[in-house]
């Protein structure tokens, strides 16, 4: 077993990746803004399945914190055979003419900056070992843009060409990419867009069932599993009343 990095682990996709990794028996490195929660699923890790667990506490959009405490971890932590960059956000839903700047910023800072920042820095370890795998995870909106989805789209569907680039220029260091794009899925995801409305958030996934968390962990688990000539590049997974971002069908 190897050591696996995820971003953006104190909740949803995150938090449900670190506990499959963990009960796999793989040694895991988790980040999240919020300390307490990282603490927390710190704990429980090393108790529920013996994991050794490091946990480091930042904000992905801070390009100097990211260095900071990625580089200050010790060398045998550095040996990174897995990174999921999943920490992400949509934030707001208006028209493009209406929309709230510091949403987009957040958005852009989080969804694209974030995941390039953790990989600048953990690439070159995995490029000086020649393997490694990124998972890099999107959405069904980066494939089909949505009404008043406009910047959140925008940023998923850089993270979808960012993931391209990135196997192109990794083939000599045999590092697989892997780009996993969710469709519905009930985590905190549309609570944090509606800034904390409860009922416009229990409101998105009424009349069908969504995916669960760790229904996408496990998707990601899997491809990690494959033979170490085999990757798979593009995954989209939706509920099965979903087709896209923008068809699901509600009964």
């Amino acid at each position: 077993m190897g050591i696996v990095l995820i971003t953006g682990a104190t909740a949803g996709f995150g938090q449900a990746c670190a506990e499959i990794f963990a009960a796999k028996g793989h040694d895991v490195i988790i980040t999240g803004r919020r300390k307490e929660r990282l603490e927390t699923l710190k704990t429980q890790l090393s108790q529920e399945y013996g994991a050794n667990v490091l946990a480091l506490n930042f904000d992905v959009r801070d390009e100097q914190a990211v260095q900071a405490a990625l580089n200050s971890i010790p060398e045998e932590w550095k040996a990174v055979d897995i990174l999921i960059n999943n920490a992400g956000l949509a934030a707001g839903l208006s028209t493009i003419d209406e929309g709230d700047t510091e949403d987009w910023n957040s958005m852009i800072d989080t969804n694209v900056k974030g995941l390039l920042y953790v990989s600048r820095t953990v690439i070159p370890w995995m490029r000086s070992r020649t393997r490694g795998h990124i998972i890099n995870i999107g959405s069904t909106a980066a494939k089909t843009v949505y009404a008043k989805g406009n910047v959140y789209c925008a940023t998923k569907a850089a993270v979808d060409a960012i993931s391209e680039g990135m196997r192109i220029d990794l083939l000599p260091y045999r590092i697989k990419v892997t780009a996993i794009h969710p469709g519905a899925a009930e985590t905190e995801f549309s609570l944090v867009r509606f800034k904390g409305d409860e009922d416009k958030a229990k409101d998105v996934y009424k009349g069908f069932i969504p995916m669960s968390a760790k229904d996408v962990a496990d998707v990601v688990y899997y491809c990690t599993t494959l033979p170490p000539h085999v990757c798979i590049n593009d995954l989209v997974l939706t509920p099965l009343q979903q087709a896209n971002a923008y068809y699901i069908d509600k009964n």
